[in-house]
Parts: C-alpha cells; structure tokens; sequence
C-alpha cells in the first residue's frame, strides 16, 4: 500500500485513523514559497551562512532524492516536538522555514500550518512557515539545475511516479 494519509488502514477492529488525526488540524493559512525562489536562494547563500532551512517531511516514502542542504524530521514527529524543533531553529537564526513532501498538500502544509500556529501563538513575527510549492516531486520533475541541487537523485525513482504525500 502506497504511503499516503489519503490510504485507508484498516485492523482487525475496523478502519485506523491517519496518524495526524491525534492532533489539532493547523489554524493558520499556508504560505507557500516557489521552487524557483528556494533555488535562488540556495544558489545565493552558502549552507553555514542561511538564515533558511529545508525541511523534508517524508519518513519512509524517503527516496529519489533530496533538495540539498535539507534535513528530514518526518511529519509524524513534528507536533509532538513542535516547541522544540521552534526553540532549535530560533536559536539558530532561521528566518523561513521551508517545509515539503512529495507535493506538499499533505504534509506539507500540515506542517507549515502548525509551525504557524505556534509562531502566532509566540508572538514571532520575524519567522516563516513555508510550504514548497508543488513538493519535491515538482522539484524533480523540473529537471536540470532543480536535479542538480538534489543530493541522492535517482531518476529512476522519479519516472515510476514518486511517492505522495
């Protein structure tokens, strides 16, 4: 079964809630960034000098690739840590968090909505909660420099059709 919150589980018991039912749905509107923006950025600023981090949401839907620089904290483990996560990226410095899965309409803006909320809830009007536009299958699927900023890139991967989001 494809890993995706659209997939229905189901036990012995009857149908299994998707793991983002335990907590609250997100408040906040989503931001989105586009792809071209991000690899402007990328391209501009040298990785120990960003005030931006990438954050890939997949957990084991995490192949073909990754967009450079990013780290992976899978969605299901984000509200549980969502202060700290906040605490550790403010410390060091981040102005935009930028958040995607495969097309980041599921965890994506999921994740970006709550990071919102609690930066609402702080009182943080100097950082971002972003989703990446299209996720990094639109990433992928752009080809050329876009490929070339992916560490671990296997197009084979990206022709069977990349895992959802």
């Amino acid at each position: 079964m494809a890993n995706t919150e659209a997939a229905s589980k189901v036990s012995s018991e009857g149908p299994v809630a998707p793991w983002y039912a335990a907590y609250p749905a997100p408040r906040s509107p989503v931001a989105t960034i586009s792809r071209d923006e991000v690899l402007g950025m990328l391209k501009a600023t040298p990785l120990g000098k960003r005030d931006f981090i990438l954050i890939d949401l997949r957990r084991n839907d995490f192949e073909g690739g990754t967009i450079r620089g990013s780290i992976n904290l899978p969605a299901q483990s984000l509200y549980p840590t969502l202060s700290t996560v906040y605490a550790t990226l403010k410390a060091a410095g981040m102005r935009k968090v930028i958040f995607y899965c495969g097309s980041s309409t599921g965890r994506g803006s999921r994740a970006t909505g709550w990071l919102a909320d609690h930066l609402a809830s702080v009182g943080d009007t100097d950082m971002q909660s972003l989703a990446l536009a299209g996720g990094i299958k639109e990433w992928a699927a752009a080809g050329g420099e876009y490929v070339e900023w992916m560490d671990g890139y296997d197009a084979t991967v990206w022709e069977k059709s990349a895992p959802g989001c």
